[in-house]
C-alpha cells in the first residue's frame, strides 16, 4: 500500500533529493552545519560571530527576527530590522542565512532577506502557512511539531511539495515526553526512519532536542552516526546574558573544537573511500 504523502515518499524518488544553498549541498553526502545565536540582538554581535563561524567551516547562518515565544512578555524579536541584521552579517562573512517565518504576512520580507525559510514546531501543521511556502522558490526546513508522528510530520512537508516547492529540509528537534530533566526527548529514531521513508534531506537540532548545553555535542554525534544530513546548532558568545534559549546555547570556542573533529572525521572516511 503506497503512503498518503505521495510525493515525499522515498519509493516515488529512490535516489536522495539534494539542496544546494550557497556553497552547501544539503543531502549531498557530508555534513552540513546551520549555526548561530536563537535570536538576532544587535548587529555588531551578528558580524563578529558569523565570522567567526564562517572561520570555523560552518556553512549556514542562523539567527531569529520572529520568535514564537510561549509567553507574550518574552522578547518577540526584533522583526524586520532583525532580518537586515541577519542578512548583513550573512553578507559580511560569506555565509547563506537561515530564519523563521511565523506569518503569511511576514512572507516577502523573510523571502527578501532569507536564503532559507524555517517553519517551527509550532506551525508544523499551519496548512495555511505551508500553503504559501510552497508557492515560492526558496528552501524551506521543516521542524517536527511537538507531539507529531512520522506521517504527520511527513503530510506537512506534502503540503509544501503539493505546491511546487520541491526544495524541502526536514529537521527532528525532540518531541515532548514526560521526561523533565531535558527540555525535549531528541528521537533518535525518527532520523533512520525518516531517511527510509522519504528521499528529504534531514538535519537534526540538538540544541532544542535537549535544552542542556552539556548534551548538545554528544546528540550531535549520535544524530550524524545515525544518518542525519547535518545539524542545527544554537551558539551563543554569552550565553549567560542572551535574550533566548542560554542554557542550550554553546559557546563558540567550544563548536570550533567540534567542527575540527568533524573535518578530522570527514578526512578519514574520504581517505578510506579512496
Amino acid at each position: 500500500m503506497s503512503p498518503p504523502y505521495k510525493l515525499a515518499a522515498r519509493e516515488s524518488q529512490p535516489e536522495n533529493t539534494v539542496i544546494r544553498v550557497g556553497e552547501c549541498r544539503i543531502g549531498g553526502g557530508e555534513p552540513v552545519v546551520i549555526a548561530g545565536p536563537c535570536a538576532v540582538e544587535d548587529e555588531e554581535m551578528m558580524v563578529k560571530l558569523a565570522c567567526r563561524l564562517k572561520r570555523m567551516g560552518v556553512h549556514i547562518l542562523r539567527g531569529g527576527a520572529y520568535k514564537p515565544r510561549t509567553s507574550p512578555y518574552s522578547f518577540q524579536g526584533l522583526g524586520e530590522e532583525g532580518l537586515r541584521i541577519l542578512a548583513r552579517a550573512g553578507g559580511t562573512a560569506g555565509l547563506p542565512v537561515i530564519t523563521e517565518l511565523l506569518d503569511v504576512r511576514q512572507l516577502p520580507e523573510v523571502c527578501r532577506y532569507a536564503d532559507i525559510i524555517q517553519i517551527g514546531s509550532r506551525n508544523m501543521q499551519n496548512f495555511g502557512l505551508l500553503r504559501e511556502v510552497g508557492r515560492v522558490k526558496c528552501p524551506v526546513l521543516l521542524k517536527r511539531g511537538l507531539s507529531a508522528t512520522l506521517e504527520e510530520w511527513l503530510m506537512a512537508a506534502e503540503y509544501i511539495l503539493a505546491g511546487g516547492n520541491r526544495q524541502v529540509i526536514l529537521c527532528e528537534r525532540g518531541i515532548r515526553s514526560f521526561e523533565t530533566y531535558t527540555r525535549n526527548t531528541f528521537d533518535i529514531n525518527a532520523v533512520p526512519a525518516i531517511k527510509h521513508l522519504s528521499h528529504l534531506p534531514l538535519m537534526a537540532d540538538p540544541s532544542h532536542g535537549t535544552g542542556r548545553r552539556e548534551l548538545v555535542l554528544p546528540v550531535s554525534r549520535a544524530a550524524l552516526a545515525a544518518g542525519a544530513d547535518g545539524l542545527m546548532l544554537e551558539v551563543h558568545p554569552c550565553p549567560e546574558k542572551a535574550v533566548s534559549d542560554g542554557p542550550q546555547s554553546l559557546l563558540p570556542d567550544e563548536l570550533a573544537k567540534f567542527m575540527g573533529e568533524l573535518r578530522a572525521t570527514e578526512s578519514c572516511r574520504t581517505r578510506v573511500i579512496a
